[in-house]
């Protein structure tokens, strides 16, 4: 998955699964609310496997990942 350094994260759907916390840590995080967030830099340190889980594994779908 050749990300272009769009990974967007639906707020309004996540529902704090930590899923993609949990297979793509260098990539996502948790605000205080448990919704997902992109760290600083995330895209460009997405692992292609592990980003694809992670977008895979959202159980409400919330991410979504632009590829070149």
């Amino acid at each position: 998955m050749d990300v272009d350094g769009s990974i967007e994260i639906d707020a309004g759907r996540c529902i704090g699964a930590a899923t993609c916390t949990r297979l793509a840590p260098d990539v996502f995080t948790q605000d205080d609310d448990g919704v997902a967030e992109l760290l600083p830099g995330g895209a460009t340190r997405a692992d292609d496997a592990l980003l694809r889980e992670a977008v895979l594994g959202c159980p409400v779908q919330a991410i979504t990942v632009r590829t070149s």
